[in-house]
């Protein structure tokens, strides 16, 4: 207990004055792999152990969450006197460590790391030992004191939300230090205003960032709702319009659309944001300031990213996806994007961002936008987008200039879904002084085969229910090629369809999305 002495001071009391709950689930099977040191995150898997909280060669997003400790959940849905142990020996080592990187004692790390030690003590602290609660609550204090001291923070994106949640759950729980709760609030309302869309959707444009921003400020209302205090005014008609904008975000199946760093492995948590969230009407089809778009024709839903990518300094998950579209029929998922690895540390998380990971047209191999490590370089400045509606059919044309300044060339895409949902024509083209080679690319879920028809001009694409649907396309070369998906709790294979442009041939592609029968 020496580092103890060092922290340990004034104000600090015995336990919470106040419980503090963490309201969203864990899976039992992630604790489990817990206890046997391994600890999985959006698409990477990391040693966790005793003794193991300085992994050099980890992503900075898999760091953030291994020291946010909002893994706990999972160990609390394993529930085992195991899992608690497991539990205070995890927090004991890291208390006691020593040389964390930088992004361990960052804002949002810290709020993350308050907010689960406080919001599952009860789990793994109210049978500990005296000592080990000391330690642990010399150490939120210590923790909160800095947290609250270095508001506002630096970070532009969600992480700002949940260090600002970490410092209200530690301001309701421990009385003492009530300081913390105003100037937590004084940097609440400018952060909705600058991450907050009009249409409800978060500045980030990805649907897995708007989801945990949502919950964190669902957390923040209940917080305040538990410390008695006021809350902004402006928190309900926020939680409620990101709520309207996340309904339109999700396929029929509960999960979510694949654009920038999002899965779809996440539809029950979805439903208990929804809930908590409170009463919201009907989903948005268009979230015009974000630019997602959303069709919907009998059993079809079609969500299109036709919005300029998040400004830098937001773009932390941004693919370079822009034209994209994903295509499900009731509950099953047809065409997708490849889905994201966004805490790896492989080649995997940025190749998954390409445009060719992506259901839209690539020109000469080279992604519509720059990818980099901290998000993106070059990328469309301009995205323009006319929508139409007439007897429950719908239209659409869109265009970008991510290739502008390289080739000289416009990608312009248009969809018409037919009322019935069952019959989806598209035409992509390039508009450029010079002929540009490209690929249009229609990935599809590892659920779905695919086969070459006699004529080699369409596919016939089957689903798991029997159900057919035939791609037919003119102008372009179509073949079956090999694809990966990333959208589900593990790496799968799968196939897509690919159209090549012939060297002489016309810069556009019309094609056809028909269900048979």
């Amino acid at each position: 207990m020496a580092k103890l002495a060092t922290i340990r001071s004034g104000g600090v009391p015995d336990a919470p004055a106040l419980p503090v709950r963490d309201p969203w689930p864990g899976e039992p099977g992630r604790g489990a792999r817990i206890l046997k040191g391994e600890i999985e995150y959006r698409g990477a898997i990391r040693p966790l152990r005793p003794g193991g909280f300085n992994a050099s060669d980890a992503s900075p997003l898999m760091l953030a969450y291994i020291h946010g400790f909002s893994w706990l959940r999972d160990l609390r849905a394993l529930g085992t006197d195991a899992a608690r142990s497991r539990a205070r020996a995890l927090i004991t080592d890291w208390v006691n460590g020593d040389q964390y990187p930088a992004v361990a004692t960052a804002p949002a790390t810290s709020g993350a790391r308050l907010a689960a030690w406080l919001g599952h003590y009860d789990f793994f602290a109210a049978s500990a030992d005296d000592d080990f609660r000391q330690m642990l609550m010399a150490r939120l204090v210590h923790d909160a004191r800095h947290l609250s001291a270095s508001l506002p923070i630096d970070a532009r994106d969600g992480r700002a939300f949940t260090a600002l949640k970490g410092l209200i759950a530690a301001s309701v729980a421990l009385p003492e230090h009530a300081g913390f709760l105003p100037r937590a609030l004084r940097f609440l309302i400018p952060e909705i205003e600058r991450q907050i869309l009009p249409d409800g959707a978060h500045c980030e444009r990805s649907p897995a960032a708007h989801l945990a921003a949502l919950q964190d400020l669902t957390e923040i209302r209940a917080l305040l709702q538990v410390g008695r205090a006021e809350a902004p005014a402006q928190l309900p008609g926020t939680i409620e319009r990101m709520a309207i904008a996340l309904r339109a975000l999700r396929h029929a199946d509960g999960g979510l659309a694949l654009f920038n760093g999002t899965s779809e492995d996440w539809p029950n948590l979805i439903d208990l944001v929804l809930s908590q969230a409170g009463r919201t009407g009907r989903s948005n089809v268009s979230l015009a300031q974000s630019g997602f778009h959303r069709l919907t024709a009998g059993k079809t839903t079609i969500i299109v990213d036709a919005g300029v990518p998040p400004a830098p300094g937001m773009d932390r998950f941004a693919h370079a996806g822009t034209l994209a579209f994903e295509f499900s029929v009731g509950r099953e998922r047809l065409i997708v994007n490849c889905g994201a690895a966004p805490a790896s540390a492989t080649d995997w998380r940025d190749a998954l961002r390409a445009t060719a990971a992506h259901s839209t047209l690539v020109i000469a191999d080279v992604s519509s936008s720059e990818i980099k490590a901290e998000g993106l370089g070059r990328r469309p400045t301009v995205v323009e987008l006319t929508r139409q509606e007439a007897n429950g059919a719908h239209w659409l044309e869109a265009s970008h200039d991510g290739w502008k300044k390289l080739f000289g060339a416009v990608h312009r895409r248009r969809l018409y879904l037919a009322e019935s949902g069952e019959d989806l024509r598209g035409e992509d083209s390039v508009e450029a002084d010079e002929p540009q080679p490209f690929t249009l690319r229609f990935h599809l879920h590892p659920n779905v085969t695919a086969s070459i028809q006699q004529d080699n001009e369409a596919a016939l694409l089957r689903l798991p229910s029997g159900q057919g649907w035939r791609l037919r396309a003119g102008g372009a070369t179509l073949s079956v090629e090999e694809s990966i998906y990333f959208g589900g709790a593990e790496p799968r294979r799968a196939e897509q369809i690919v159209l090549t442009s012939t060297p002489d041939g016309p810069q556009q592609v019309k094609w056809a999305l028909t269900k048979m029968g």
